[in-house]
């Protein structure tokens, strides 16, 4: 029987103030996480998604606008949760950003950009992050890479590197916690339903000279058996999962959940 209760464990997801990282922030608050969410928005809404995680599920919500290209923010954002909750138990590494442009004319700063958020950050949160769970001798580390950190596609330079980057660096970070009671696994989404897929459609519907319905039909899900985009309260129970006693000897790996893309 697999006991999905986080009561007393401490959960930080970035980019979790909309798409697949909010998700991510409701499911683990409803099986009694502390939360910490993080992210850009409007700043009413994001007091109300705090606000509600406490009021509906009787947890501790906490909002840090950290933003996760500067290493010096996330360092300070880090130290104030370990300060205010007590302890980092599940990090959820989430954030992500994408621009889509042919190599000729990807501009430099969207690489650096782009590889700052999508991977760096996610370097500089688990640093953080791993001295207080060695101590404590427990700790959970989910990645959100994405099925373009398995296999590419075009126009995608710096969101298939950082996203490739991101397994290796799971995979490494898995090897060196395995004794102390910490795993670190990456999730490998398809093309989900979320705000980012949306963004591209027009970049992809520019360069393929297609509509943006043909670009989501014939490009985004053109690689799935199951011809719909993943939702994302599938991935928040998935990172649920991982979370539990029984994916406790389930490390550095990188699992697809991509309607079928990668099984071709």
């Amino acid at each position: 029987m697999i006991n999905f209760d986080l009561k007393g464990k401490v959960a930080v997801v970035t980019g979790s103030t909309s798409g697949i990282g909010q998700a991510i922030s409701l499911t683990l608050a409803q099986y009694g996480a502390d939360i910490v969410i993080n992210g850009f928005g409007n700043p009413d809404v994001i007091e109300e998604q705090r606000s509600t995680l406490e009021e509906k599920f009787g947890i501790k919500a906490l909002y840090s606008g950290a933003d996760m290209s500067k290493p010096k923010e996330i360092a300070a954002m880090m130290a104030m949760i370990e300060e205010k909750l007590g302890s980092i138990d599940i990090l959820v590494n989430n954030v992500g950003i994408q621009h889509v442009d042919a190599i000729e004319d990807f501009p430099d700063e969207k690489w650096d950009l782009i590889l700052a958020i999508n991977l760096s950050s996610y370097f500089h949160t688990i640093k953080a992050a791993v001295p207080g769970m060695k101590n404590r001798g427990w700790g959970r580390i989910i990645n959100n890479s994405s099925v373009h950190g398995l296999v590419a596609s075009p126009y995608k330079t710096a969101y298939n590197a950082s996203k490739h980057g991101v397994v290796g660096l799971t995979k490494t970070v898995a090897m060196e916690l395995a004794e102390f009671g910490i795993t670190c696994n990456a999730i490998c989404p398809g093309a989900a339903a979320t705000p980012l897929q949306k963004k591209q459609l027009p970049g992809l519907a520019e360069n393929y000279g297609i509509s943006e319905e043909e670009a989501l039909k014939n490009v985004l899900l053109k690689e799935h058996a199951i011809k719909e985009s993943i939702s994302v309260s599938d991935l928040a129970s998935f990172v649920l999962f991982l979370c539990t006693d029984a994916c406790k000897t389930t490390t550095g790996t990188a699992i697809a959940i991509d309607g079928g893309w990668t099984a071709h």
